[in-house]
């Protein structure tokens, strides 16, 4: 019987070690990544923080339904050559939530009052979703500060046959504000992001995480987060005549565009080629909406490849 069970033993033994230094690395990474604010352009910004190294600082920009927290992932694999910030964008997150300046344009100010804050001269800029229009923002409006820029899935408002993508499917949620949107979404968080985070995916079972899901449900419930929500949405036709005025005027330095094979495909890939000189643009095999979370194996290494140049 002993000769059965030392081999369990051990096998149980060397479960634990692993599991443990699991543990102890997750326990690092998260000690890894700091959270701070600071009050620039008249709001006051959360913001995650890692990194060192004497590489140009990399500013990573959310999207909707989701906050800074989606980028920890990437966060830690940047961090040996990088200062790496996450802010939550005005509006998200433990950010503050004024009744206006939701146009991506000012967002994009706000980012910039962050950056100069800190001290940083020139960055990389990524963004998704909703943060690739700040990103573009960021870099039409301070060409000279921005080392190279990243778009992840979603759309430029105003440049090229942008319409034909806002007037999809998804038009409703495009003019989903006002008192009524918000009196059905109040206690109705997640029901609502469930739409996203399901249909925006190629497959729903294998998008944003259940705890994620949770944790997002919860921030966009804060006081004001719904309405705020709803306002990058409501700034579409300003963010399109701002757009079309930037890309009068071609970004120079290098483009990614990362683009979701069953999201939005070339569209986007072309859109960045409409208003920048040097655009490598890769599409996400098999995956949606949500990159980072359905195909990290793709994602992660194409962005560390193209920001660590």
């Amino acid at each position: 019987m002993n000769t059965l069970l030392r081999p369990l033993q051990r096998a149980a033994t060397a479960l634990l070690m692993i599991l443990a230094m699991q543990s102890t690395a997750q326990a690092a990474g998260n000690d890894a990544i700091s959270s701070h604010s600071a009050t620039v352009n008249g709001v006051t910004l959360h913001y995650l923080q890692a990194g060192k190294g004497g590489e140009s600082p990399i500013v990573l920009l959310h999207g909707y339904a989701e906050t800074s927290h989606m980028w920890r992932p990437l966060m830690l694999q940047l961090a040996d050559r990088h200062v790496v910030i996450a802010p939550d964008l005005r509006g998200a997150g433990s950010s503050s939530k004024p009744e206006g300046g939701y146009d991506k344009k000012t967002l994009a100010q706000d980012i910039h009052a962050l950056v100069k804050s800190l001290s940083y001269p020139k960055v990389k800029i990524v963004g998704h979703d909703i943060g690739l229009m700040v990103a573009y923002a960021y870099a039409a409006q301070y060409p000279d500060e921005v080392e190279s820029i990243v778009l992840m899935d979603a759309f430029l408002p105003g440049v090229g046959d942008w319409t034909k993508v806002w007037l999809l499917r998804d038009l409703w949620h495009f003019h989903f504000y006002g008192e009524t949107p918000l009196k059905l979404v109040d206690g109705r968080e997640r029901t609502y992001f469930e739409h996203f985070w399901n249909d925006f995916a190629a497959d729903r079972t294998h998008s944003i995480s259940e705890a994620d899901r949770q944790f997002y449900a919860a921030e966009y419930a804060k006081p004001g987060g719904m309405r705020a929500g709803f306002e990058y949405f409501k700034n579409f036709e300003q963010d399109a005549k701002d757009f079309a005025g930037f890309a009068q005027t071609k970004l120079q330095m290098p483009m990614l565009v990362l683009s979701g094979e069953k999201a939005g495909g070339q569209f986007l890939i072309d859109q960045g080629r409409l208003v920048a000189t040097n655009v490598e643009g890769v599409i996400i095999k098999g995956s949606g909406h949500w990159l980072m979370e359905e195909a990290p194996d793709q994602t992660i290494p194409a962005l560390v490849k193209f920001l660590d140049k």
